[in-house]
């Protein structure tokens, strides 16, 4: 048999993917539940530790993309940011008042909106 030089070798041949070992930190709880589920299912920790870990993969949520996310996190900074100046506005400001200065604080003054990155272009 001969072995080739680029692949991880172990004392009876080469080493294949499936039996490449990875340590995984649990705290003690976690390790504790993974062991009993383990021995409710007449399991070995790494094969619960494995099962467990492809049970989430399978139901986890894909991942978002990166413009849905900046979008979104961009949407909840300014709620947020609209939440915080509502709470510090004298309440007894008229409605129109009180959303033209929200609109002036989250979007600036109207001389630097054509520098804005983040808001539509208006049409002149």
């Amino acid at each position: 048999m001969t072995l080739r030089s680029d692949r991880p070798r172990s004392l009876h041949g080469i080493i294949e993917v499936s039996d490449i070992i990875s340590a995984v930190k649990l705290p003690e709880w976690l390790t504790a539940a993974v062991d009993a589920w383990a021995r409710d299912h007449h399991l070995s920790r790494s094969e619960a530790i494995c099962k467990l870990v492809n049970f989430g993969l399978r139901i986890a949520p894909a991942a978002p993309s990166s413009a849905h996310t900046i979008t979104s996190d961009a949407t909840r900074i300014e709620e947020i940011a609209v939440n915080e100046i509502e709470s510090l506005l004298d309440p007894a400001l008229p409605a129109d008042e009180r959303e033209r200065r929200i609109r002036r604080l989250t979007e600036g003054p109207p001389e630097f909106s054509h520098a804005r990155i983040d808001l539509p272009k208006h049409q002149t």
